[in-house]
C-alpha cells in the first residue's frame, strides 16, 4: 500500500479512537441513568418530566451504541484490510453525518425550544439528585456546572441544595450568587445558536472527511496486486505402482518459469538394508 493508503488508514484509527471514547462515555452515562437503583423508577412511573429524563438517556444509550458499532466496522476494516467492512462503516458514517447536519439546522430552526427541553432534563436530574443523593447523578451535575459554570437552580451558593457540585467562585459577586443553570441553557440555546449549528455542521464534515478516507482506503485495496501462491499437490497412494510423473505448478504471473515437482513414489523411497548379527554357520569339512 502506498503512503496515501496509510495515511488514509491512520486517519480512520486516530478517529476512532476518540469515537470509542465518546461512545463508552454516552454508553456508560445512558446505562447508570437507565438502570440506576435510584432514576431507574423514573421509566417505570410518569413523575418528574419523566418524557423529556426518558428520551434524554434513550438518546445516550442509542447513540453511544452506534458510535461503538461504527468504531468496530471501521477498525476491523483498516487493520485487517477487509472491503466489506470498509463498506459497513462508510455507509455509517453517512448516515451519522447526514444526522449531525439535520439536528445543527434543526436546532438552530428551534432554539427556544430546544432550549426549554434541555433545561427541563437539567431539572430532571437536579430533582432526582436532591431526592436521592446518587452518585452517578452528582458526577453529571458537576460537570454540567463547570461546563457552564452555573450553580444549581437558585444561583445562590449558601442556599444551594447542590452546593458541592457548583464550581468555585471566580469573583466576590459570584461567593454571593451566581447564574441559574436552566437560565444559563436557555440563554445559551437562544443567543449562541449559530455557534451550535456550527458544531453539528462541523461534527458532520468530520465524519464526510472520515467518508473521505475509508473510500480511498477501499479503493487502494482493490488496486493492490494479490499476492502469488505455488499449490503443492499430494502424491495418491495409486501412484506407488504406476511410474513417476511430473506435477507442473505455475504462479498467477505468466512471465514466472513454471516450477517442477517430482511426487515421491515407491520407487523413489530409499530403502534401510537391515544386517543380521546372527553368525554364519562354518561348513564342515
Amino acid at each position: 500500500m502506498d503512503s496515501c493508503g496509510l495515511l488514509c488508514k491512520y486517519i480512520i484509527c486516530f478517529f476512532n479512537l476518540i469515537f470509542a471514547a465518546l461512545g463508552i462515555a454516552f454508553l456508560g452515562l445512558g446505562l447508570w441513568l437507565r438502570f440506576g437503583y435510584n432514576t431507574r423508577v423514573i421509566f417505570e412511573t410518569s413523575i418528574l418530566n419523566s418524557s423529556t429524563f426518558v428520551i434524554g438517556v434513550t438518546v445516550l444509550i442509542v447513540l453511544g451504541v452506534v458510535m461503538l458499532m461504527v468504531v468496530m466496522f471501521g477498525d476491523y476494516g483498516a487493520c485487517s484490510g477487509k472491503k466489506c467492512a470498509l463498506e459497513v462503516f462508510s455507509v455509517l458514517l453517512f448516515m451519522l453525518a447526514v444526522a449531525e447536519v439535520v439536528v445543527g439546522v434543526l436546532a438552530y430552526a428551534r432554539r427556544g425550544e430546544v432550549g426549554e427541553r434541555v433545561a427541563e432534563f437539567y431539572n430532571s436530574l437536579y430533582t432526582l439528585f436532591v431526592s436521592t443523593r446518587d452518585v452517578g447523578l452528582g458526577v453529571t451535575l458537576v460537570f454540567i456546572h463547570n461546563m457552564l459554570h452555573c450553580c444549581g437552580v437558585t444561583g445562590i451558593p449558601l442556599v444551594e441544595l447542590v452546593q458541592e457540585t457548583c464550581p468555585a467562585p471566580s469573583g466576590f459577586a459570584e461567593m454571593i450568587a451566581m447564574h441559574t443553570c436552566p437560565g444559563v441553557i436557555r440563554d445559551f440555546f437562544n443567543y449562541n445558536a449559530t455557534m451550535v449549528m456550527g458544531f453539528f455542521v462541523g461534527l458532520g464534515a468530520l465524519l464526510l472527511i472520515t467518508l473521505l478516507c475509508s473510500a480511498i482506503l477501499k479503493r487502494k485495496l482493490e488496486s493492490s496486486p494479490s499476492p502469488q501462491y505455488i499449490i503443492l499437490t499430494n502424491c495418491s497412494p495409486s501412484l506407488a505402482n504406476n511410474p513417476p510423473q511430473h506435477d507442473l505448478v505455475a504462479g498467477s504471473d505468466p512471465d514466472q518459469e513454471p516450477v517442477i515437482f517430482t511426487p515421491l513414489t515407491a520407487a523413489n523411497i530409499p530403502t534401510v538394508q537391515t544386517w543380521s548379527t546372527t553368525p554364519t554357520p562354518s561348513l564342515q569339512i
